[in-house]
């Protein structure tokens, strides 16, 4: 090719991906589409230049290979890339506008993946389906019992507990015997469901005593191997954010805020981010947040203190912010959590 690629741009799709290539100017000297099975071979025919796609599926299997040959792989956002298309959206206008994002000196890029890192992330999203499906299963067993008149108090243990002492009752407390067939099955589903998770939650356990950088996690209070896990495999070592704080708004743990009278006045945090890693964030804050409180360190007098003036909801929220910034400043750092006053961790 005689033409001086500075950036090219790929939008990718599911079988045809469009190309539009910059040269130093910013002007269009490439157009072209092409089959994914031909892209590879053609961008190896580029000399070397700065390859930025979408951040999304299959971006991070051809970022490694376009690195392999000397590219300078950039991946970014879709949300980010947005502002830079052009009226009138098509496929080269995307790749044109993802071109055009690449060479913004504020764009944040994201982080290229390794294989292991997209099989750490495959495994979280398994899991995370299982259990959609076992609470889809234990809401419609209550639901069964409700219309018959036999109330489950909420919660996986009390129901599994009721249903124990449901099926051991002289002729199953007035259920038909098709409903004592049907919630049979739907236990032994469940249990299937319960077995799957736990190996999952098992491989987890392993994944973490090997790497380095999750075993300093989880000497984090309310981090444990899901979570150190999920952290690592989504941001790696944490280096495309330059605080905690943004790590923490790429999460969604930060709240929304408006100035009135001249005074901030904050609002519910703002849902965006990574629901996944916020959600079992939540999960760790509130299950590690009362007995942080009781201890007298400066961790736990902030988290007590927090505790007596907000909502315990609101506090559980803050610590999993809180959270979220010791993580990254573990990562950064290549050490171990360790609480002021109290010594290191052996």
């Amino acid at each position: 090719m005689g033409m001086k690629v500075f950036v090219l741009g790929i939008d990718i799709g599911k079988n045809v991906c469009s190309l539009v290539g910059l040269d130093a100017s910013g002007a269009v000297v490439l157009r072209r589409r092409s089959k994914r099975e031909t892209l590879i071979g053609m961008v190896a025919k580029l000399p070397p230049c700065i390859v930025a796609m979408e951040a999304c599926c299959g971006a991070h299997h051809l970022g490694r290979l376009f690195a392999a040959n000397g590219h300078d792989v950039r991946l970014m956002s879709p949300e980010y890339v947005r502002p830079y298309i052009k009226a009138q959206k098509n496929d080269d206008r995307d790749a044109e506008g993802i071109a055009e994002a690449a060479t913004r000196p504020t764009m944040r890029f994201v982080n290229l993946k390794s294989q292991d890192a997209l099989d750490m992330q495959t495994l979280h999203r398994s899991r995370d389906r299982l259990v959609g499906e076992r609470t889809a299963l234990i809401n419609q067993l209550r639901a069964i019992l409700l219309e018959r008149g036999l109330i489950a108090q909420q919660g996986k243990q009390k129901l599994e507990q009721f249903l124990v002492v449901l099926m051991a009752e002289q002729g199953g407390a007035g259920l038909s015997p098709r409903m004592l067939m049907l919630i049979a099955d739907a236990r032994a589903q469940w249990a299937e469901l319960d077995r799957r998770i736990a190996a999952f939650d098992a491989e987890f356990i392993r994944w973490t005593k090997e790497n380095e950088d999750a075993r300093r996690l989880v000497t984090i209070p309310g981090v444990g191997p899901i979570i150190a896990s999920a952290l690592i495999a989504a941001i790696g070592k944490g280096e495309t954010f330059e605080h905690g704080r943004d790590l923490a708004a790429w999460l969604g743990l930060v709240p929304r805020q408006f100035t009135t009278g001249g005074r901030p006045k904050l609002l519910g945090i703002s849902k965006r981010g990574n629901k996944y890693i916020r959600k079992q964030l939540i999960h760790g804050a509130r299950a590690a947040l009362p007995h942080v409180a009781e201890r007298d360190t400066p961790l736990g007098r902030w988290a007590k203190a927090l505790l007596e003036r907000a909502h315990p909801n609101v506090a559980i929220v803050a610590f999993a912010n809180k959270l979220a910034r010791i993580a990254w400043a573990v990562l950064r750092s290549g050490e171990k959590f360790a609480i002021k006053g109290l010594p290191l961790a052996a």
